[in-house]
């Protein structure tokens, strides 16, 4: 989605995502832990794998590395000559884009109708009006009048697409899919490291947690889940994350609006932008967790639940039978987990 800060903090790093993961290797055998980290997607990234052979280890670590780069030149909206940023800087033409890119944007169109449009992908010229870095001293509220003429090019119904040609229909509109790609691509590097026969390891894209497998040990990853607004580390509670194990799920995305604001005038801005209003959403949540086995699913939901509010959001998640369950944080502290 779109993004504000309240620290000087680069937009994620390993100690300031909002899942904080514990990796507990009690008893792993011969398997030891490889990892590599990189920048990818505008964040800090981690992945980790647990193999016998060290070589085998780096070898599918350095292929995942080069998918991650793959994938930042197809999708990154700021990277010149991604789909996305020939798409946004297409003055309304065709734009002949890949498979994935297409299979993608189809994906967060639905999430888009879901909302009713609070959720669009065409936020990027509301986006671009926020400054989302304080200590930078550009933070600031846009004009109301500036926001509202930014929101006459949102509307992701100017998304058009003809087979593998997308265009929008409105020269200044601009495409920010902020809210589902990490998801969709933390579920390839899944599926790629799983061709390279690893059988146990985490995904982190700046806090966006998939785990391949169980520990060593057979037992489930835990996750823990920042406090909103308190120190960075501090979890509120923990979830069990693994692969065909008991209840769990593979899956752990948190969205929150503690992650990316700033205060003035005693009132906090967090970077949930409502695509209706061009300001932050304002509900009674702090934060929404999503475990589910499929991560872009995950990713887009967290962002659904939180622009829809507590209520919208439960019966949402109520509705996908079992598929992917949430944790809800309120302003007050309260916790909501939909498994009880």
């Amino acid at each position: 989605m779109q993004y504000l800060f309240h620290k000087k903090r680069t937009r994620f790093t390993l100690l300031s995502i909002s899942l904080l993961f514990l990796l507990l290797l009690s008893g792993c055998g011969r398997k030891q832990e490889y990892t590599q980290s990189g920048f990818y997607f505008d964040t800090v990234i981690s992945l980790s794998v647990y193999d016998k052979d060290a070589d085998h280890a780096k070898e599918a670590l350095d292929g995942a590395l080069q998918l991650c780069e793959t994938y930042d030149d197809l999708l990154n909206e700021s990277k010149e000559g991604s789909d996305i940023y020939r798409i946004n800087h297409a003055q309304g033409d065709y734009t002949s884009v890949s498979a994935e890119t297409v299979s993608l944007l189809y994906t967060a169109l639905q999430y888009c109708a879901v909302t009713d449009g609070h959720l669009d992908i065409t936020i990027a010229p509301v986006k671009a009006l926020w400054t989302f870095d304080p200590d930078s001293g550009n933070a600031y509220v846009p004009a109301s009048s500036t926001i509202g003429q930014a929101l006459t090019h949102v509307n992701y119904h100017m998304v058009e697409i003809d087979g593998n040609k997308v265009r929008l229909s409105d020269p200044n509109a601009g495409i920010d899919l902020g809210f589902i790609a990490k998801g969709y691509i933390a579920d390839q590097l899944k599926a790629y490291l799983l061709s390279q026969h690893i059988e146990s390891g985490i995904i982190n894209l700046g806090g966006n947690v998939l785990t391949i497998g169980q520990k060593p040990d057979g037992s489930a990853f835990t996750v823990g889940i920042q406090e909103p607004f308190a120190e960075q580390g501090k979890s509120i509670t923990t979830v069990s994350a693994a692969d065909s194990k008991d209840d769990t799920f593979a899956s752990v995305v948190t969205t929150g609006i503690y992650e990316r604001y700033f205060e003035m005038n005693g009132e906090i801005y967090h970077h949930i932008l409502d695509a209706k209003t061009g300001y932050p959403i304002q509900n009674n949540l702090s934060s929404v967790t999503i475990l589910t086995d499929s991560s872009v699913q995950a990713d887009a939901l967290s962002t659904t639940c939180m622009i829809l509010g507590l209520d919208d959001a439960k019966e949402l998640i109520s509705s996908l039978n079992g598929e992917a369950q949430a944790i809800f944080i309120t302003k007050d502290g309260e916790i909501i987990d939909s498994r009880n």
